[in-house]
C-alpha cells in the first residue's frame, strides 16, 4: 500500500470590515459544484511561504489581497479527499492547510470575476451558520478551527 500524498494548502477564515464590532465570516459559492460553500483556499507553490501563498490565494479567487492578518491556527490541518475528488487530484490523496484568520480591510472590494474565477456568490454570515453551508468533508476541519479562534477569543 503507497503512502498517501497530502497537498500543500492554505485557507483564509475572513471577517468582515467591521470587525470586531460586527462578526461575520466570509463563505462563497464554487462555481463547479452546486450549491458548495467553502472558504477561499489554495496551493502553496514551491519556495512559497504559507503567508505568501495566503495572499496570492486571496488575490486570484476574490479579487483582493487587501486583508489583514488577526492570528493563525497552531498546526496544520489534513483532510482526504472523496473518492470522486481524489481522482482529479491525482497524485494528492487529500490536502494538509495552514489556516489564518484574517480582516478585510475597510474599503477592500472583493470581485469573484478573476482571471480563473472559483466561485459565483459571495456573503457574510454569523459564525453559527458556517456549518450550514459548508460540504461534509471539510466540516471536521472547520469545526476545529473556528472552535479554536472562538476559544482564543477572536470570534
Amino acid at each position: 500500500m503507497s503512502e498517501k500524498l497530502y497537498r500543500p494548502n492554505v485557507a483564509a477564515i475572513i471577517v468582515s470590515s467591521s470587525y470586531p464590532s460586527v462578526c461575520e465570516i466570509f463563505i462563497a459559492e464554487r462555481n463547479d459544484i452546486k450549491d458548495v460553500w467553502q472558504f477561499p483556499q489554495g496551493g502553496i507553490d514551491e519556495g512559497e511561504t504559507s503567508q505568501e501563498a495566503l495572499f496570492r490565494e486571496l488575490e486570484e479567487e476574490i479579487g483582493t489581497k487587501d486583508v489583514e492578518i488577526i492570528s493563525e491556527y497552531p498546526h496544520w490541518m489534513q483532510y482526504d479527499f472523496p473518492e470522486k475528488i481524489a481522482k482529479k487530484m491525482h497524485p494528492y490523496s487529500g490536502q494538509k492547510q495552514r489556516y489564518y484568520l484574517v480582516k478585510l480591510k475597510s474599503g477592500a472590494n472583493i470581485d469573484l470575476d478573476t482571471e480563473h474565477p472559483e466561485f459565483k456568490n459571495h456573503k457574510f454570515i454569523n459564525y453559527k451558520e458556517v456549518m450550514d453551508y459548508v460540504t461534509y468533508f471539510k466540516r471536521p476541519i472547520y469545526q476545529k478551527v473556528l472552535g479554536f479562534f472562538r476559544q482564543e477569543g477572536y470570534l
